[in-house]
C-alpha cells in the first residue's frame, strides 16, 4: 500500500478559500476588477473570511448600496459598455455609438447595465434598448439606475471570479485604482 504524504492529502482550495486568504492587497485589487470602487473592495476586504459563497455575495450587495454619490461616480468612471461580437455589422456600432453618446451627454457617465446570461446575438439589442429607454429618466432616478446596474455588475463579475473563470474584469479600460 502506498502512503501519500501530508502535502499529497491537503485538498486544493476552493475559489473561496483563496480569497479569504489573500493578502488584503491582493484581496483588494482582485475586488477592484470587479467595481472600481476602493470603499467597495476595501469594506469587502475587511469582512473577511466569508464562511461561504452567499455571505461574500450578501457583503457585496450591502457594500454596492451604501455607495455614495462619489463612490458611485469613481466606480462608473471604470465602466464603458459590453464589447460586440466581431461580426457586429457597422450600422450597429454607429447607432451604439450614438445611443451612447447620447445617454454620456445627458448623465456625464458610461452607460451600464447587466446582461447576465444575455446570449450574445441578444446583447447588442437589450444594450440599446437599455440606453433608449434610460435616456428618459431624470438624472436622480438614473443614478439609482445605474448604481443598482453596477451592483448587479459587480455580483455577476465576482461570482465569476470564485467559479475560476479568472479576472472579475469584463469591460474596464483603465487599471484598478491605487496601482
Amino acid at each position: 500500500m502506498t502512503r501519500l504524504l501530508p502535502e499529497q492529502t491537503r485538498a486544493t482550495p476552493s475559489p473561496l478559500q483563496r480569497f479569504n486568504t489573500l493578502s488584503a492587497a491582493e484581496a483588494r485589487h482582485a475586488l477592484l476588477s470587479c467595481l472600481r470602487s476602493l470603499r467597495w473592495a476595501d469594506r469587502i476586504t475587511a469582512h473577511r473570511p466569508y464562511p461561504d459563497l452567499d455571505a461574500l455575495l450578501a457583503a457585496a450587495d450591502e457594500a454596492a448600496y451604501d455607495l455614495t454619490p462619489s463612490d458611485l461616480a469613481e466606480a462608473l468612471a471604470a465602466e464603458t459598455l459590453p464589447t460586440l461580437p466581431e461580426d457586429t455589422y457597422g450600422a450597429a456600432h454607429m447607432a451604439l455609438s450614438a445611443a451612447r453618446a447620447a445617454y454620456e451627454a445627458r448623465f456625464g457617465h458610461a452607460f451600464v447595465i447587466y446582461l447576465g446570461e444575455t446570449p450574445p446575438d441578444e446583447a447588442l439589442d437589450r444594450t440599446l434598448e437599455g440606453i433608449r429607454s434610460r435616456l428618459t429618466n431624470d438624472p436622480e432616478d438614473e443614478r439609482l439606475v445605474a448604481a443598482e446596474e453596477l451592483r448587479r455588475l459587480a455580483k455577476g463579475r465576482l461570482m465569476n471570479a470564485l467559479r475560476g473563470a479568472g479576472n472579475c474584469a469584463t469591460s474596464h479600460k483603465q487599471p484598478a485604482p491605487g496601482k
